[in-house]
């Protein structure tokens, strides 16, 4: 790429974008590919243009735009879309379908650090809807040398899929209600509608929700009914705490499940239990979540709907971002919880 004076560019073709500023915004006033005439440099000069660059084809440089839609084509795995027309060697990618963005961080980190090139996004393990934006590509110079390309190239072709998004599985979903004081109807159940509301962000195809004293043998034997059914996932509500009546626990023990934890390093929702019976995923619910709008449980829910197996060694680290600052107006998930 070479540079020359405005008055020597008649007639030379532009090989990046020129912006200004129009009307109090700023925006393209010549793009790419515009051939200079003589009535374009009074223009040129009005948005601080002395110079202009001009394409030198035998260099061993890419064009930002080029370099971008390269980046696109690398980081991009599947359910990800990219924009197909960079500006300014900058361009977004979105989500191409329903479910948790998910981010391989180490290479993302690699990428950023090969040089000329920045790629911000979304934090790992993000929900997001079909359309949303993930994240954008930017060069920083008009062109890079084309060896930092296949670095690039290189890093992501090592570790891809660089970005993706996991579509939800449509799992089959049945509630246990444990409470012998809801059981024999002293008070009225609150967790069937909140569940059940839940639920359906993730097009979870709904079984029932039965209620059980505080047995474990009669929750012992919903539990076998729901996988007869071939649930998916199982919710048990109710007992959560370590009263020595909590009842809900001591089951998820007994039906011979995988326990993955007994409690969460996240507030609210500390006491989210975890377990696998066989392929099925037991969820204990905190009772935080009756009257918290997020605990840990929506932090759980994406992943569990996204296929991702919970394992012991990942909960420690919710740790870091799970203290939620139960904000008057809940913006969740455009916040740091559970990130």
């Amino acid at each position: 790429m070479r540079k020359i004076k405005i008055e020597d560019a008649v007639g030379e073709t532009l090989c990046h974008d020129m912006t200004g500023i129009t009307e109090g915004e700023k925006g393209v006033v010549f793009s790419r590919g515009h051939i200079i005439r003589q009535e374009d440099i009074p223009r040129m000069l009005d948005i601080g243009k002395n110079h202009v660059f001009i394409w030198e084809p035998d260099a061993d440089e890419v064009h930002e735009d080029d370099a971008a839609l390269a980046a696109a084509a690398a980081v991009c795995g599947p359910g990800l879309t990219h924009e197909e027309k960079p500006s300014e060697g900058k361009l977004l990618m979105h989500a191409a379908t329903d479910g948790l963005f998910i981010v391989n961080s180490a290479a993302l980190r690699q990428i950023n650090s090969v040089g000329d090139y920045t790629i911000p996004c979304l934090p790992g393990m993000t929900g997001v809807k079909k359309g949303s934006k993930l994240g954008g590509i930017r060069i920083v110079p008009l062109v890079t040398k084309r060896a930092t390309v296949e670095a690039m190239k290189k890093i992501a072709g090592d570790n891809f899929p660089v970005f993706q998004v996991l579509p939800y599985k449509k799992l089959k979903c049945g509630v246990i209600i444990t409470g012998s004081e809801i059981y024999h109807g002293r008070i009225k159940d609150r967790f069937e509608p909140i569940l059940r509301e839940k639920l359906a962000k993730y097009g979870a195809e709904f079984l029932s929700a039965v209620l059980c004293p505080d047995d474990v043998a009669l929750m012992l034997e919903a539990i076998s009914a729901f996988k007869t059914q071939g649930a998916d996932v199982i919710l048990m509500t109710g007992g959560m705490s370590v009263d020595p009546d909590d009842m809900t626990p001591t089951c998820i023990r007994s039906c011979g499940a995988r326990l993955i934890t007994q409690g969460v390093p996240m507030q609210p929702g500390n006491m989210l239990t975890i377990a696998y019976l066989d392929e099925t995923v037991i969820i204990g619910v905190p009772g935080a979540s009756m009257n918290s709008p997020v605990t840990s449980l929506d932090i759980f829910l994406p992943r569990i709907f996204a296929g991702i197996e919970i394992t012991p060694g990942y909960v420690p680290g919710l740790g870091e971002g799970g203290f939620c600052l139960g904000c008057k107006e809940c913006t969740y998930p455009v916040c740091y919880f559970g990130r």
